[in-house]
Order: structure tokens, then sequence, then C-alpha cells
């Protein structure tokens, strides 16, 4: 009798019930939860996580560019002598002529863009194409190619991703009437000011024009633009940024007060 009980306790384990094999439909779903959290991981990796850190590197790399050329430049914005006396007033001079910069090749990076709007550490990298596997993913900001360079007459036509990557635009909505958009190369800084904003489907390329969303009118004004995904996590709609040139500063000359910080 004993025996018989004991091997019945080995039989059914130590509750005496019987066990019970995993049946398939318990498998597969076990995998699936298993493959959901992943899934889920994986999003919060990419949409906040993994965003918060490539915006830093992205951020860090542009300040490292701007720091180079300013050393390479040996240019420094000059200290006044407050001891000095106040020369008399000259006449007005002239704004410096911008520097007409050689296009960029496909993920060659040859700019920084700073935008005071989108905070004071916001410096991302800028180079040719707009491919996303090598310029928009890796860099940050891509210059449409065909299009003029800052500070020329045309449209100086920019792409970025508004959500992962670093999200160079994602608070590209935020910009207001006047806002300073400043793009700095080794020759200087070229300040643009925000104009408007413009909801356009993915297949309208017009804004891509000389001006924009002017089919055949010669451009005789220097305008920026800046696109991006709309809404938000989607790519149904385009977001568009316009704005016009304001004035080029000469590295040697310092930073220009366009990058004050705004209210």
């Amino acid at each position: 009798m004993d025996e018989a009980v004991a091997a019945s306790g080995r039989a059914g384990g130590a509750s005496g019930r019987p066990f019970r094999r995993p049946s398939v439909v318990g498998v597969i779903g076990e995998v699936l939860i298993t493959a959901g959290l992943i899934v889920l991981l994986y999003v919060v990796w990419q949409l906040w996580v993994g965003d918060l850190i490539y915006g830093a590197e992205r951020n860090a790399t542009g300040s490292s560019l701007s720091q180079e050329w300013a050393r390479e430049s040996g240019a420094a914005a000059p200290t006044p002598d407050p001891t000095a006396e106040t020369p008399a007033e000259p006449d007005e001079p002239a704004p410096p002529t911008p520097p007409v910069l050689a296009e960029p090749a496909d993920a060659e990076v040859f700019a920084v863009m700073r935008i005071p709007r989108f905070g004071a550490d916001y410096a991302v990298p800028m180079a040719g194409g707009v491919t996303r596997e090598r310029t928009l993913d890796p860099i940050g900001i891509g210059h449409y190619p065909g299009t003029p360079m800052p500070g020329q007459p045309g449209n100086f036509a920019l792409a970025a991703h508004r959500t992962t990557w670093g999200k160079p635009f994602h608070r590209i909505a935020e910009l207001r009437l006047g806002d300073a958009i400043v793009v700095e190369t080794p020759e200087g800084w070229f300040t643009y000011r925000f104009r408007t904003l413009e909801y356009v489907t993915p297949t309208e390329v017009e804004v891509l024009l000389p001006v924009p969303q002017a089919i055949d009118v010669p451009a005789g004004t220097a305008y920026i633009t800046l696109t991006s995904c709309s809404p938000m996590y989607a790519m149904t709609e385009r977001i568009v940024a316009y704005g016009v040139f304001d004035s080029f500063t000469p590295r040697g000359e310092g930073e220009p007060a366009s990058l004050q910080a705004v209210a």
C-alpha cells in the first residue's frame, strides 16, 4: 500500500495531480507574448530612449565641428577696450557678401544648423543628399541635391526626421515668425528668418522650386525650406517651413546676434 502511494506521488507530483504536457497553442501563445514584448521594447528604444541618445550625439558632433572651424580660422570676436575713446560714427558699411559654397557630395558634411528656438545646445550636422541610409539616419539634416547653397538666390532646401534618429526637426511646428534659422559653415554664419508653415502631400514637389510653390518664376531672393513628415509618426503628409535670407556674418566677426536665446 505504501509503495503504491509513493508511486502515485512520483507519477502525479507533489500535489498528486497528473502532469500535463504543454499544448501547441500554449507554446505559440507564449512565443507571441515574448515577441510582442521584444517589439514593444524596440519601439520604446527607437522612439524615446534611442532618440535621446541620437539627439545628444548629433548636437555633440555639431558643437565639435563648430569648435573645430573656430580653431582652424584662428578667429574670435574682438573684445572691446572699455578705456578706449569712442570713435566717430562712420558711414554705415555695406553688409558682407555671402560666399558661394560648392554643393556637397552625397553624405558630405558641410554645415551645422543652429536654431535658438530649439535650444542653446541645438547644433545638428548637415550633409549632402536626403537618403535615409547615407544622410538622414546617420548624420541628421540633408540638402536636396541641385538646390542652391546657403545665401544664394533660390531655394536652399533641406530635409530631416521629425521622429526617430535624433529627430532634428521634431519641433519644426513651434517656429514663430522672425525666428532665426542659422546655417554655420567654416566661412561663417548664414542667418535666415522664419516666415510660415505649410502642410502638403508627399507628391507636391513644388515646395522645392527656386521660388517655393511658384512655377516658372525666377528667384531674386534667397529662401530656405525645411521639410519633414507629418503628422507625428506618420508619412501621409509633409510639414514645410519657409524662411528668407537675412544676413551673412563672416567667422572673423564672431558669432552673430541671431544666435542669442529666444524667449
